[in-house]
């Protein structure tokens, strides 16, 4: 019981520290915090939704940081936003990700608030999952001490206002509070009715200014407490026309006033007004205290609490949910208290909508149908105007509207032509990247399935169901690489593989230097919009798990992985009535693709050359070309003494540009590199930066032409050596003991290589050298 008790008191100490962090305070508290933090207090909706974002998703990682035609399009993990904590993950790919922060970022500068963002896209692409998962998210964010924002609560001083006392209460009111002390919990155990009748006039009537309502009236206290219902954010109650004159005294000249008068985000400080209620309070208590600072004496904050479930900040409606059949709610106990307190029943009106209730917050519409078509049409005077009537009062709102919608039910809003530059229209596609398809595999049916396939299978069977979604023929690829045929060794002739890793955010290495040159960021962008019109057709999110788990459950077998030739042998033999959807070729162009890959993975492992002696080759080399031959210098880079003939500079020019070069194409290889040494490396890297000789742009270019080559040489012992193919095939046996230590050594080197570099089992790693050799994969690519 001594633990169950001590428990209970860390729970309560722990709350208590929680509530206190989190409670009411005075309107002079809210402002001295508003000057500690002004970043954190001064947010609307649209700013706390951008920080939440960022608080899960973070800046996003450039993998080409120094590209200069970069155009920004990052991996950002999504995990913690869409996966971690939920019932259901959702998997944003790198496309939609890098949409969804923009649309984000452009939230926050307020340059897009009077719309409604409708997520499209097709069934089964998983936009439920997103919208209730980002929902939650922002709902645990905006009640967390971060995400938290203030709202308006007042707190009417009987005493100061000098408002009706309970002595002051018609004896019949006083009948009745009398009665509701008696009652258990206050409440009236018998009819209202019958227990008035004594005070009743001789006519049958009741007493003057009395009127029967659903509850009796409620005494007063010796102040009451009036909830701003649209959940203002405090700083409104302050006249417009006087906050910019504040702002001036309570801030310092410094990065935050700036910003707070010129950027657009910070645009509704200046121009939202308060809600009616909180105007009409502000105004009648200006009247009848006379002074602005004891009308703010009554003003405090609160932390506005996100409640999806009981419509605070955060409402969402389905289809099928039938509208209120109240849409004007009030408390008629609190506009007792109002009325009487004030002694006016006409100056505050305590009436507000369904609206109000998510102002400041999240308005959600799952699917444009049914009962939500009718939303989305009421909510076109709201987004365009940002008010909605109740009654003849003008309400403000203020909310960021979301909505799902299927390709199909855009007819629902194709009638409302003035709608139509109110809505923003963000795409949610099929999952257009690899490695967002493979992750939602691993999601499924566990990560353990990695252990059962060949390193690059997994993630070639979802290139193919990727190959589905994508349109076969795009005009911004066709129009970078002038001569696709090039690369009919390891991509199809549309280049769909091309696409899928640029969309995955990944550069192919096998692209010629020109068309890496090529690749600008105009191009860039073209392929990357072609993205919005694709993944709205191919296979499902939901057939893609199906199709996968009969093909796994078709090629796994203990003691074997999955290779290519299950893979192929799925989609040929298995299920052929799949080859409708698959682009023409394209199995065969990514076994082409799949071959090229793993040959140069196992020229990689093959590689063990001396890097440090490449890269004094590299730095006497480039000081050998500047000067005339048979001179004789000591290189300022290495300190080697340097005898510079035609023959010295040929021999590293073999590694540089390969030995079948004609004299030619040394020579001019010669005359460009000794220009770019003089003109830039030299002179401005080296003399102006201050870069040495190896962190210039054109030694790491050499160096890399250098290992390339010398990795095209480390494939001789595959091509010409017999004995070295079969040490390959008898590893792990002890038929592997026959052989000479040199050789033994070797393939024990490329066996670990393979395992430390690509992640290769040592059953795998052995398989692709076997899949290499037995298909003579090198020969094939080295003809080509």
């Amino acid at each position: 019981m001594e633990t169950i008790r001590k428990a209970f008191r860390h729970l309560e100490d722990s709350m208590q520290r929680h509530d206190r962090m989190r409670c009411v305070i005075s309107y002079e508290s809210f402002i001295a915090r508003l000057v500690e933090n002004p970043d954190l207090i001064l947010r609307n909706v649209f700013q706390v939704f951008h920080d939440m974002i960022h608080a899960y998703v973070g800046d996003g990682e450039d993998e080409y940081p120094d590209d200069p035609e970069s155009i920004r399009f990052v991996h950002y993990d999504c995990t913690r936003l869409f996966v971690e904590g939920t019932d259901h993950p959702f998997f944003a790919d790198r496309l939609f990700a890098n949409r969804l922060i923009h649309q984000v970022e452009a939230l926050r500068r307020g340059a897009q608030q009077n719309k409604i963002y409708i997520f499209d896209g097709p069934p089964g692409c998983g936009k439920s999952t997103f919208l209730n998962n980002l929902l939650m998210k922002f709902e645990q964010f905006a009640n967390t001490d971060e995400g938290m924002r203030y709202e308006t609560l007042w707190r009417l001083d009987r005493r100061a206002i000098g408002g009706a006392g309970n002595g002051d209460i018609h004896p019949f009111v006083n009948r009745i509070l009398h009665l509701m002390q008696e009652a258990p919990n206050g409440r009236m155990p018998f009819d209202f009715k019958t227990q008035t009748n004594d005070l009743e006039d001789p006519s049958g009537k009741l007493p003057p200014d009395i009127h029967l309502m659903d509850e009796p009236p409620v005494a007063l206290e010796e102040a009451i407490e009036v909830p701003c219902p649209s959940h203002d954010h405090p700083i409104l109650i302050l006249p417009k026309e006087f906050r910019r004159a504040f702002f001036d005294e309570l801030f310092e000249n410094d990065e935050f006033k700036y910003r707070l008068y010129t950027e657009k985000e910070y645009d509704w400080v200046f121009r939202e007004t308060a809600c009616t209620i909180c105007q009409s309070l502000y105004e009648a208590l200006l009247e009848k205290l006379g002074s602005p600072l004891k009308v703010f004496g009554m003003v405090f904050a609160r932390p506005y609490r996100f409640s999806r479930r009981m419509g605070e900040g955060i409402s969402v409606f389905n289809p099928g949910d039938k509208p209120m059949r109240q849409t004007i709610l009030t408390n008629p106990i609190l506009q007792s208290r109002i009325n009487a307190i004030l002694r006016d029943s006409n100056r505050v009106r305590y009436l507000y909508s369904q609206y109000a209730r998510t102002n400041n917050g999240i308005y959600a519409l799952m699917d444009i149908k049914g009962h939500n078509v009718e939303r989305l049409i009421e909510l076109h005077n709201i987004i365009s105007e940002e008010v909605h009537k109740v009654e003849d009062i003008e309400e403000n709102v203020h909310s960021l509207f979301l909505a799902l919608m299927n390709p199909e039910d855009r007819k629902n809003i194709e009638d409302i032509q003035s709608f139509s530059d109110r809505i923003e229209s963000v795409n949610i596609p099929y999952v257009l990247d690899l490695k967002t398809e493979v992750a939602i595999y691993r999601n499924i049916f566990g990560k353990h399935i990695d252990a059962s396939f060949l390193p690059r299978v997994l993630h070639n069977f979802a290139r193919v169901i990727i190959s589905t979604r994508l349109k076969t023929r795009s005009e911004a690829l066709m129009e970078w690489i002038e001569n696709p045929q090039r690369y009919s060794s390891y991509c199809d002739e549309n280049l769909m593989l091309l696409k899928m890793e640029i969309y995955a955010g990944h550069i192919p290495n096998w692209l010629t230097d020109e068309d890496r040159k090529r690749f600008t960021a105009k191009r860039r962008r073209r392929i990357i919009a072609e993205s919005e019109s694709e993944g709205n057709q191919g296979l499902s999110g939901r057939d893609s798990i199906k199709i996968f788990n009969e093909f796994y459950s078709f090629a796994a077998r203990e003691g074997r992985l999955i290779n290519m030739a299950a893979l192929s042998h799925f989609f040929t033999r298995i299920r052929p009535d799949l080859l409708r959807s698959i682009p023409a070729g394209f199995l065969e162009s990514l076994q082409r693709l799949y071959n090229y890959t793993v040959l140069q993975e196992v020229k990689e492992a093959l590689y063990d050359y001396n890097e440090e002696a490449i890269s004094r080759n590299i730095q006497n080399y480039l000081f050998a070309v500047n000067f005339e031959i048979g001179a004789i210098e000591r290189c300022r880079f290495t300190g080697d003494r340097l005898e510079i003939t035609e023959d010295y500079l040929v021999s590293q020019e073999n590694v540089l540009i390969g030995e079948g070069a004609t004299p030619e194409k040394r020579n001019r290889f010669r005359s460009d590199v000794q220009k770019e040494y003089a003109a830039k490396t030299l002179t401005v890297e080296m003399m102006q930066e201050g870069k040495a000789i190896t962190e210039t742009k054109l030694y790491k270019d050499l160096y890399e032409r250098a290992v390339y080559n010398l990795k095209e040489k480390a494939l001789d012992p595959l091509l010409k050596s017999e004995a070295f193919r079969m040490a390959i095939k008898d590893f792990g046996t002890t038929a592997f003991n026959n052989y000479d230590a040199r050789i033994k050594a070797d393939v024990q080197s490329v066996i670990e290589n393979l395992g430390r570099k690509f992640q290769y089992s040592q059953l795998g790693a052995k398989e692709v050298c076997m899949y290499v050799i037995d298909n003579d994969i090198a020969r094939k690519f080295s003809a080509s």
